[in-house]
């Protein structure tokens, strides 16, 4: 598979799925030690370490099990009571709360690992297994901000281990088949996106001035990881930090992986050069001055992205929408015809017709519907096996590095995850107190304002405060060095 530039670059990925969905089939069987680091015999089982070990940790690694060619050995968790259902499916795997001492003590057992924590801890999970050698499936959004998507994507570049972000749509049959219905022409140029979904579906702005007692089972500080020390608040955990910038990446982290998915692989576009939002129902409005707290995430938002086109025809405007904010309906859609599904949706608008796909890039359809009717292209892009992006994975480690293939490596994930990161920056930007003493609490933000990105240098040009969100500060003990 071609290799893809860390910055921007003249390549396309449009070529992308043509490679992305054929695997390897045939493999040699030879001894583990003869094939050295990064490659596992097929003779061999996969040795597979799960950090994080409940929610969507727990739902992971039974994916991965369900392959006759995977082992897991070791289990990490920061709290215990996540773990219980893991721990009793997989009994024999020794199980750890800090993932450094797992992947110390269980360095020689361990093949690949899994990581599906908060995405505060993300990058320095999963940058620290490819230090080892160890092939990673790291889940959605890939990092918390747009420093760590750059690092993991030169460390995919060093380590030579086998990656896969966590989107599984990225795997399914739905991308494919739009990528083909847009190839043929059918819709002609695209010049307009619209991205939309039902997130948050979380408690936002839960009130910070109680005080709890952190659990005995919950090593807090561990689940803090990077982030700055703070009291512990069980609005934090174990669902709603995705509501809380300090550990999640709101409703465009959770759900723009899965639904921009197929506008990055089938339209030849890399980075955004400007970006823009609003907001709505933020901790700007709500009914206690006291809970006024720029951590938290808007209830509601649209974010429109402008990015110049690698083909040179012009640019494409990208849009989201989140919180029961949604686009206008398209004109063709007819009176009971869904808009997307109930996740949300993506809709190409291009110059001879439109183009619309449920979330994950599912069920893609031209508008109007009646036009599916007579729709002949045929199938050109290979598919993978039942569209299992965990399996996908699993046989691409067996194969070794630079054999399999799988759908969502870094060198595709890191990119992709950066350009949705920078939706953030916007929204953050918003959040910043310009005016700390207003007495109204609306009067004490930013507001709106256009950003303009520098891509190569990862930088806002034209308000300097924004590029504190580029690259966080990490908190003593913690680092990211290639």
């Amino acid at each position: 598979m071609e290799e893809k530039k860390i910055i921007p670059s003249t390549e396309s990925r449009r070529d992308f799925l043509k490679t992305s969905s054929l695997a390897a089939t045939s493999f040699f069987i030879v001894p583990r030690h003869v094939i050295g680091k990064g490659y596992i015999a097929p003779s061999d089982k996969l040795n597979i370490a799960g950090i994080g070990a409940g929610g969507k940790g727990k739902s992971d690694l039974a994916a991965f099990s369900k392959s006759p060619n995977v082992n897991i050995v070791a289990l990490c968790d920061v709290d215990d009571r996540q773990a219980v259902e893991s721990r009793g499916r997989f009994p024999k795997a020794t199980y750890y709360k800090d993932f450094r001492e797992m992947l110390s003590k269980e360095n020689k057992n361990i093949d690949a690992c899994s990581i599906s924590t908060p995405d505060n801890t993300h990058a320095v999970a999963t940058l620290a297994a490819m230090q080892l050698g160890k092939h990673v499936y790291t889940q959605k959004p890939l990092t918390h901000d747009i420093y760590e998507a750059r690092i993991l994507g030169q460390a995919a570049k060093k380590y030579k281990v086998v990656t896969q972000m966590g989107n599984q749509g990225g795997s399914g049959n739905g991308v494919r088949r739009m990528k083909e219905i847009y190839d043929a022409g059918t819709i002609g140029e695209v010049h307009k996106v619209l991205t939309w979904t039902n997130r948050p579906v979380w408690p936002q702005a839960v009130p910070t001035d109680k005080t709890f007692d952190i659990p005995k089972e919950l090593d807090f500080d561990l689940w803090l990881g990077p982030a700055k020390k703070v009291p512990y608040n069980e609005a934090y955990l174990p669902w709603n930090w995705r509501g809380w910038w300090p550990y999640g990446t709101g409703a465009l982290g959770d759900m723009a992986c899965h639904i921009m998915d197929p506008v990055f692989r089938i339209l030849p576009i890399d980075y955004p050069t400007s970006v823009e939002c609003s907001v709505a129902g933020t901790w700007a409005f709500t009914l206690r001055p006291q809970d006024d707290n720029p951590d938290w995430t808007p209830f509601s938002s649209s974010i429109h992205l402008n990015y110049p086109r690698k083909d040179g025809k012009g640019d494409i405007k990208l849009s989201w929408y989140d919180g029961g904010i949604l686009p206008e309906l398209p004109e063709e859609l007819l009176p009971g015809e869904s808009f997307g599904n109930s996740d949300g949706g993506v809709l190409f608008i291009g110059s001879k017709g439109k183009l619309m796909a449920d979330c994950y890039g599912a069920n893609p359809r031209l508008l109007p519907l009646k036009a599916n009717e007579t729709l002949n292209i045929p199938e050109t892009i290979a598919r993978v096996p039942n569209e299992d992006h965990y399996l996908q994975w699993v046989d691409a480690c067996i194969a070794g590095y630079g054999k399999g293939v799988t759908s969502s490596p870094f060198e595709y994930a890191a990119p992709f995850a950066e350009s949705i990161l920078i939706g953030n920056l916007a929204l953050r930007s918003w959040m910043l107190r310009d005016n700390p003493s207003a007495k109204r609490s609306a009067d004490r933000y930013n507001g709106r304002k256009k950003l303009y990105y520098d891509a190569p240098n990862m930088k806002i040009t034209n308000y300097d405060l924004a590029n504190q969100f580029v690259k966080r500060d990490y908190r003593e003990g913690w680092s990211l060095t290639l």
